[in-house]
C-alpha cells in the first residue's frame, strides 16, 4: 500500500475506535463511511474543474448538512439516507436499506467535516482511493466479531485465480459470489497492466460493461459497490452464462488457520497448473470413481440446478477428522474455532 493510502487507512481507521465506545461494530462504521464517502464524491464532481452534474437529487446531497448540527444534522443525515434508498439504480445499489447508526450527532458532524470534508477525493490516484477503501475492508475483515471475513478474499488465492484466468481485453467477467469485490478488481487491474495501449472504446466496455457482480448481502454490495467505484469502475449486476463449473477442493484436510497455518502462494500452485491457464479446453478432472481423492473436478449446469436452492457449497472428498477419532484437529485450533464462533454469536446477539 502507498504511503498516501496508509495515511487515509490510519486516518480514517482511528476514528472508528471513538464511534466503538457508541456501540458501533467495524463492519457499521465502514457502512457509514462509504454512504458519507459516496456522497461527498458525488459533492465534488460538481466543483471545478469538474463541473459535472450530481447523481444525488436537490435536496439530499452533501451541501444539505452545512451550517446543522445536532439533531437537526442526525435528522437531515436519516432523510438522505431513507429517500436515496428508494432510489433505482446506482443509489440504489449505494443506499438501499442504509441506516444511520452514529447516535452521538456531535460525532456525526466531526467525522463529516473533520474527516471526509478536510479530504479532496477526486484528485487522488484511483490507486491510492482503492488501495485505502481495500486497506479498510481488509481490517474489518479480520475483526473475528463481525464475521465479515467470509467477503474478503485472501490474496493469494486472488493472484493465483489471476493466473488461472487470464482475463482477456473484450471478455466479459462474472463473480456470483463477488463479496466485497476483490477478485474483479483484480480482473480490472489485470487487464489494464496487460493491454496497456487500449482504446478509448475497449477502456470504456472495460469499465462500465465487462464485469459483473452478485451477492445476496446488502451491506456487503454496499461496500462491492464503493470498492469498484473507488477503482473508477462502474458496478453492474451480472446476468449467468455458465455451462459449467471447475471447482478444486482447497478445504478438506488442509485446515489453514490465520496465525498457525496461513495460506501461501505455494499451497495453490496444483490449482494453477490443472486449471490451463489459456488452454481450458485441455483441462482434465483429477477426481473420478477410480480416484475419489481427487481435488480438481468439473460440474455441468444440469447438475448445479438440481441441487436443493442451486446450493454451490461443493464437496466430495472425505474429511479424516470426522473418520477418525484418533485423527482430531490440534486442541489448539479447535479452541481458536469456538472462540471466533462464540465472538460471531455473541456480536449478533448484540445486534438483535
Amino acid at each position: 500500500m502507498s504511503t498516501d493510502a496508509n495515511r487515509i487507512v490510519q486516518k480514517l481507521w482511528s476514528y472508528c475506535t471513538v464511534l466503538r465506545d457508541d456501540g458501533l461494530s467495524y463492519g457499521d462504521y465502514l457502512e457509514q463511511l462509504s454512504v458519507l464517502l459516496f456522497l461527498k464524491l458525488a459533492h465534488e464532481q460538481t466543483q471545478p474543474p469538474w463541473n459535472q452534474a450530481s447523481p444525488i437529487p436537490d435536496g439530499y446531497d452533501w451541501s444539505t448538512r452545512v451550517g446543522r448540527e445536532g439533531v437537526e444534522l442526525e435528522m437531515q443525515y436519516r432523510r438522505v439516507l431513507e429517500h436515496l434508498g428508494k432510489q433505482h439504480g446506482l443509489l440504489g445499489l449505494v443506499f438501499r436499506k442504509a441506516q444511520s447508526k452514529i447516535q452521538d450527532p456531535a460525532k456525526l458532524k466531526r467525522l463529516i467535516s473533520d474527516l471526509l470534508d478536510k479530504e479532496q477525493w477526486l484528485i487522488l490516484d484511483a490507486d491510492i482511493k482503492g488501495d485505502a477503501y481495500e486497506g479498510l475492508l481488509e481490517r474489518n475483515a479480520q475483526d473475528t466479531k463481525s464475521g465479515a471475513g467470509q467477503y474478503f478474499t485472501p490474496r493469494p488465492i486472488i493472484d493465483a485465480t489471476m493466473a488461472c484466468l487470464a482475463p482477456q481485453l473484450g471478455e466479459t467477467l462474472i463473480d456470483p459470489a463477488c463479496g466485497t469485490g476483490g477478485f474483479l478488481i483484480a480482473m480490472y487491474l489485470y487487464i489494464v497492466n496487460t493491454f496497456p495501449a487500449m482504446t478509448r472504446e475497449q477502456r470504456d466496455h472495460l469499465r462500465h460493461q465487462a464485469l459483473h457482480g452478485v451477492d445476496i448481502v446488502q451491506s456487503v454490495i454496499r461496500l462491492f459497490a464503493m470498492n469498484l467505484l473507488l477503482h473508477n469502475v462502474g458496478p453492474t449486476a451480472a446476468q449467468a452464462a455458465t455451462k459449467r463449473l471447475w471447482v478444486y477442493d482447497l478445504r478438506t484436510n488442509q485446515h489453514f488457520t490465520l496465525k498457525t497455518k496461513p495460506l501461501q502462494p505455494a499451497d495453490l500452485e496444483e490449482f494453477v497448473a490443472l486449471s490451463k491457464p489459456g488452454a481450458i479446453a485441455e483441462r482434465q478432472p483429477t477426481w473420478s470413481e477410480a480416484n475419489p481423492e481427487g481435488r480438481w473436478r468439473a460440474y455441468e449446469l444440469k447438475e448445479l440446478l438440481a441441487r436443493d436452492k442451486i446450493n454451490l457449497d461443493l464437496f466430495w472428498l472425505k474429511d479424516d477428522a470426522l473418520l477418525d477419532s484418533d485423527n482430531l484437529p490440534d486442541p489448539d485450533r479447535i479452541a481458536d474455532d469456538l472462540r471466533s464462533a462464540l465472538e460471531q454469536m455473541e456480536a449478533l446477539l448484540a445486534d438483535l
